[in-house]
């Protein structure tokens, strides 16, 4: 499965790219386009855009990543706009 296609779930190598890039990146945040340009330096980055939100938000609401919206966590339901997302901290 291509990690383009366009699902209602995420397919599992969208879901292992972006954890692993934020692993790399931890305890950081990075960009949606930041992740992008990550899985896919030299061809069309900019369709993993939406892929890349979809798969987020299902990955925050499981509790796996966190979604930041002016530095702050967001409710992955329910957030506009700019944002970044890191990994969960256990401080």
């Amino acid at each position: 499965m291509n990690i383009q296609d366009s699902t209602t779930t995420a397919p599992a190598s969208l879901e292992h790219a972006l954890l692993s890039i934020l692993t790399k990146a931890s305890p950081g945040t990075l960009s949606a386009p930041e992740i992008a340009h990550a899985i896919s330096p030299e061809g069309d980055w900019h369709g993993l855009l939406m892929p890349i939100r979809r798969t987020a938000v299902e990955l925050a609401m499981a509790g796996r990543l966190v979604i930041y919206r002016k530095g702050k966590p967001a409710d992955p339901a329910d957030f506009r706009g700019v944002y970044r997302l890191g990994l969960p901290r256990h401080d």
